[in-house]
């Protein structure tokens, strides 16, 4: 390739990049304070109880949609916009679309936030609270980087895709196709709201975000370890076997309710086909590891290493909490708040770190400090391992209380002090958030950027 192509391309992936990431951590700095707020009403519930804008139910869904459409997905993004053109040795098809990408995500979180904390929502519907047209700036968003994707590798300069752009191509595809199905109105009442729900929550984890995050995994790995990826065929085979799964399974939420009977118990059966791409692109990664501990020391190596077990306890968890005898100690209490946590921060989250401390200064030339980068590893690890513990084991008593027909306050007060462990993990994990935010600004826009030609160079080489 040219090497004013590239110098060009270089610096427009490098601007999308940095733009993305600094946005997502703000993000993140913002949705996970609001989640440590949430955590302190369970251990002391008059805490703010006296502002409508802080009530637990305007508060929480705050939370969970910045978490998921402004901190994951802006992030998730623009590693995938840096991947797509690095991978495919050439430049972004359009800066111009990503920047516009960005603004609509941007608009859609802040205007969603906004109408979140007036009251202004849409019912009930676990991550569908956003009010519909600003779900519809949100898809606006979906399909311009479908496009720019698309578009980018379509121009490739190399003969084959690889691996890391199906995964981010097939989930910004699918996640266009979830997206309008979840915003269409003529079947969204009664059952019909009930199986689009399942449909629409679940998928947005396993079809957004889990193979976006996978994407990533496929491309930082082989950098971080200086090798390529253990099995492509097995990359394949875990991509296509993700896709016939996973849409189906959402209706594992809804067992014992009056959605067909024939439904739960498929989606019971396709989840525990689930643990042969979850098995098999887990084993991928950790074979392309083995055998170098030295890489994982204060590197970004150890955030993708969490990243990849998380991806497989909680993937396998989930299987696990799919059948109708686990559902009926587990459903509806905590320890699916801490299954929840685990598979989006534990992988999700970790995953996004681990590429960002990894391309995110062979974008800009600024390496992050490592002992804060080590701070922001450990305080993370830590307050997620507390949190989800307390919440396992203080939803299986919760469960367990309910099943002996104690009174429902026995309950309450038996989850107390695991509420409160839940605060203590949730505070470690937000301070760490703070840490990443630093080493973000100091990776990007901290000072005069340094010239990455020689980076180019060797890369190229």
């Amino acid at each position: 390739m040219p090497s004013d192509i590239s110098t060009s391309g270089h610096d427009a992936a490098r601007d999308v990049l940095s733009a993305y990431i600094v946005c997502a951590a703000l993000w993140l700095v913002f949705a996970t304070f609001v989640g440590v707020l949430l955590s302190f009403k369970f251990a002391y519930p008059e805490f703010a109880a006296h502002t409508s804008w802080l009530t637990f139910g305007r508060l929480r869904p705050i939370h969970t949609n910045d978490t998921f459409y402004a901190w994951a997905s802006i992030g998730l993004v623009g590693l995938a916009y840096y991947i797509a053109a690095r991978s495919s040795r050439t430049a972004l098809y359009s800066a111009a679309l990503a920047w516009a990408g960005l603004t609509l995500f941007n608009v859609a979180a802040i205007a969603g936030t906004i109408t979140l904390a007036m009251g202004i929502n849409n019912g009930t519907l676990e991550y569908r609270e956003w009010w519909w047209p600003i779900r519809l700036v949100f898809l606006a968003a979906l399909i311009i980087t479908a496009w720019n994707l698309l578009a980018t590798v379509a121009r490739r300069s190399t003969e084959d895709i690889y691996l890391s752009n199906w995964y981010t191509i097939g989930a910004v595809l699918w996640t266009c196709i979830i997206a309008i199905v979840a915003v269409l109105p003529w079947y969204q009442y009664g059952l019909g709201q009930v199986a689009v729900s399942g449909y629409f929550m679940h998928n947005a984890v396993g079809l957004w975000f889990t193979p976006m995050a996978l994407g990533i995994l496929y491309y930082a790995i082989p950098k971080l370890f200086s090798r390529p990826i253990y099995s492509y065929a097995l990359g394949v085979f875990a991509f296509w076997t993700n896709l016939i799964f996973y849409p189906i399974i959402g209706s594992h939420h809804f067992l014992y309710s009056p959605l067909p009977w024939w439904l739960q118990t498929t989606a019971i059966v396709f989840s525990v086909a689930m643990l042969v791409p979850v098995w098999g692109g887990s084993a991928n990664f950790l074979l392309t590891m083995r055998g170098q501990p030295e890489r994982l020391a204060r590197s970004p190596a150890m955030f993708v290493l969490i990243g990849v077990l998380g991806y497989l306890i909680g993937s396998s968890q989930g299987t696990l909490e799919a059948f109708r005898s686990s559902q009926q100690i587990w459903h509806l209490t905590n320890y699916t708040v801490g299954h929840s946590h685990l598979t989006m921060y534990g992988f999700v989250s970790f995953v996004i770190w681990g590429g960002v401390y990894a391309l995110l200064p062979r974008a800009t030339g600024k390496n992050p400090d490592s002992l804060l980068m080590g701070i922001h590893f450990w305080m993370a690890t830590v307050g997620i391992v507390i949190y989800v513990l307390a919440l396992s084991i203080g939803g299986t008593v919760q469960g367990l209380d309910w099943i002996h027909a104690l009174p429902f306050i026995e309950s309450v007060t038996d989850m107390a002090p695991f509420w409160l462990w839940r605060a203590v993990g949730g505070s470690l994990m937000f301070l760490s958030h703070l840490v990443f935010a630093w080493n973000v600004w100091q990776m990007t826009y901290a000072r005069q950027r340094a010239d990455v030609g020689a980076t180019l160079a060797a890369e190229a080489a």
